[in-house]
């Protein structure tokens, strides 16, 4: 964290300077506003932390109940989701009052007595260390308080505007295009109807999105005819595993996915009703707790459940849908788009991946930025049109895999091919319940991997994967991509040749030609603003950082910021000689370039002499236009 630079800061330094839209904030939801989300839902609330870091940007949330959420139905939080804490600055705070999962348990019928249950498999949950940060368990409403709190603390001082429900859009013309018409849902004016006007409208509204309705988009899919009780519980047990995540699978069919929570007592199952009659109805969902119990109880055998306190429960059936297109623009390319659509709205299924509320926030990351830089002219309209291509491919992804998974937790033992297929599974796979295996494809913001040998380890299209490295500044070890917040910036990682200091070097004409050529990507950045107030540029060195000698770093490498203009000195790096950033993510020594997107991931890999490449890169997509 990067404080003081605008003068001593007596107080949390977390709670930025209010500025721009933040400095008068109206009360009231205001007639006209740049981005109107309708949902504070996983999605659409990180959407709403992402822009408020954008000053000059008027967004409003709204969501239907009068009040924050209290008891959010996710649980599971991916180790992706944990780096984008990172980036938004409450990673280390979760973590330390969440459930951590580091191993999963797998349990069968006994071969000897298969109405009994035994353990025959436990399996670590990151057997390949894919991520510095770990998979963990807490509340959804404890998520969306965090999000809340970086909100607040932000330049725009935003909050959601609560007690307000979707009623319908229309869009027209000008430069508000987007009425939407909304109903107070509480308070003394409950049932009264007014309209505001919108540059972009985006739903996060859930499943039964009225958005996606309102767009014209459709679900697509279909039921699995399957249903599951969940339950988030206190109880008295002696399943030795209580407190271990497990896969429990009973000789008759029914199984159990187990989650313990956080605070060391209350657990979450989710129990097997089996299947569902084509002409149910919807009739499953008034299973009752006492039969949920009764299920539970018949897979655990010979160990017994008795619940003490009900947290919060459901009965659900599983579903596989995926949105045709993520926002109003039904034939590509003919316009740009005006609505969109995330989470929930445009993907369901089971909740047994635990991937509901992670894919979400990413929904939610990808497109802020994006929203943020053409409101604010420093991208053209056109970058929005790659959301919808983005994350519907995504969302596929998760569907075939939920799909797969759910079908594998459903079976009976006796009907796999394989006794361990269920586990097998489970390990084989980690990567993609992590968050991991999202690679985009080349855009105008995704690159052609040509120079992709160059840094092996950092995957065009994948995200950013962080390492260990020394900062030459004070020889603190630091990973080098928690330094990146989620300000809107891109960023600019340059790997320096052997002769990275000396004149002449390719290191040092490269950050000449970054610093002084009207081709670079910071001539973009706006008179008067700090020299990396859209590109943040950071060196690493091949040398041991007491062998930096800082008077020979390139000033482009050392930025002047704030009102002070005092310089930055945590843009420079240098590896680690015991755990080398070159050797271990395949950074060829001849140097490289390495872009990576506002929302951490990789957008290019080029050689330090691809100069004009980088300029054409950015100048499709990160050029000053007008706003």
């Amino acid at each position: 964290m990067q404080f003081h630079h605008h003068g001593y800061v007596s107080g949390d330094p977390r709670v930025q300077p209010a500025a721009g839209v933040g400095l008068e904030r109206p009360e009231e939801l205001p007639d006209d506003v740049d981005v109107l989300i309708v949902g504070t839902g996983p999605a659409g609330i990180t959407l709403a932390a992402q822009l408020s870091q954008f000053p000059g940007i008027t967004t409003r949330i709204i969501e239907r109940r009068g009040g924050r959420l209290e008891v959010g139905q996710a649980d599971g939080i991916q180790a992706r989701s944990v780096e984008t804490f990172q980036a938004f600055g409450f990673a280390n705070r979760i973590i330390e009052e969440a459930y951590r999962i580091t191993e999963m348990a797998f349990w069968k019928p006994d071969a000897a007595h298969p109405e009994n249950i035994v353990r025959t498999a436990v399996a670590p949950d990151d057997p390949t260390g894919i991520s510095e940060f770990p998979h963990l368990i807490v509340n959804q409403a404890r998520v969306q308080d965090y999000f809340l709190e970086v909100m607040a603390h932000s330049p725009t001082r935003n909050r959601p505007d609560y007690g307000w429900e979707f009623v319908g859009l229309e869009i027209g013309e000008g430069d508000h295009p987007v009425s939407v018409t909304l109903r107070r849902t509480v308070g003394p004016d409950q049932g009264a109807e007014r309209v505001v006007r919108a540059k972009y409208v985006v739903g996060g509204d859930g499943a039964h999105s009225r958005v996606r309705e309102a767009i014209g988009a459709t679900h697509q899919g279909a039921k699995a005819f399957h249903a599951w009780g969940v339950m988030d519980v206190l109880a008295d047990t002696d399943f030795p595993d209580i407190r271990r995540k497990c896969a429990i699978q009973s000789h008759d069919g029914g199984s159990i996915l187990h989650i313990p929570r956080e605070g060391n007592h209350l657990f979450r199952m989710y129990v097997d009703l089996g299947e569902v009659p084509p002409d149910d109805d919807g009739r499953v969902r008034l299973t009752t707790q006492e039969e949920v119990e009764a299920r539970a109880n018949q897979i655990l055998h010979p160990y017994t459940l008795t619940v003490r306190h009900v947290a919060w429960r459901s009965v659900y059936e599983v579903g596989h849908r995926v949105t045709d297109r993520f926002d109003d623009v039904v034939e590509p390319g003919s316009r740009t788009p005006r609505v969109f659509i995330m989470g929930d709205a445009c993907h369901t299924h089971s909740a047994k991946a635990g991937q509901g509320m992670n894919v979400s926030i990413q929904d939610g990351f990808n497109l802020g930025w994006k929203l943020g830089h053409v409101l604010e002219g420093r991208a053209p309209e056109t970058l929005l049109a790659t959301y919808s291509a983005e994350r519907q491919v995504v969302a596929q992804n998760l569907i075939d895999f939920d799909r797969k998974w759910s079908s594998l937790m459903a079976a009976k033992p006796d009907e796999l091919d394989d006794p361990t297929e269920l586990e097998r599974f489970y390990v084989q796979t980690a990567e993609f319940p992590a968050g991991f295996m999202t690679e985009y494809a080349p855009s105008m913001i995704v690159g052609e991997g040509v120079h992709q040998a160059l840094a092996a380890g950092f995957p065009i299209g994948k995200r950013f994967r962080s390492h260990p490295v020394v900062r030459v500044c004070d020889g603190n070890p630091v990973h080098l991509g928690h330094h990146a917040r989620a300000d809107g910036r891109w960023r600019i990682y340059v790997f320096a040749g052997a002769d990275g200091l000396a004149r002449g070097s390719e290191t040092v004409e490269f950050a000449d030609w970054l610093a002084t050529s009207s081709a670079s990507p910071l001539a973009a950045t706006p008179a008067g603003a700090d020299r990396d107030a859209w590109f943040d540029v950071k060196v690493v060195y091949q040398e041991a950082h007491l062998d930096v000698d800082p008077g020979r770093v390139p000033d482009v490498f050392r930025p002047r910021t704030g009102p002070f203009q005092v310089v930055d000195h945590e843009k420079v790096y240098a590896a680690d000689p015991g755990d080398d950033i070159f050797d271990v993510r395949g950074v060829d020594r001849s140097g490289a370039v390495v872009v990576v997107r506002p929302d951490q991931y990789v957008a290019h890999v080029l050689p330090l002499a691809a100069r004009d490449e980088l300029a054409a890169f950015f100048a499709g997509c990160a050029t000053a236009v007008d706003a």
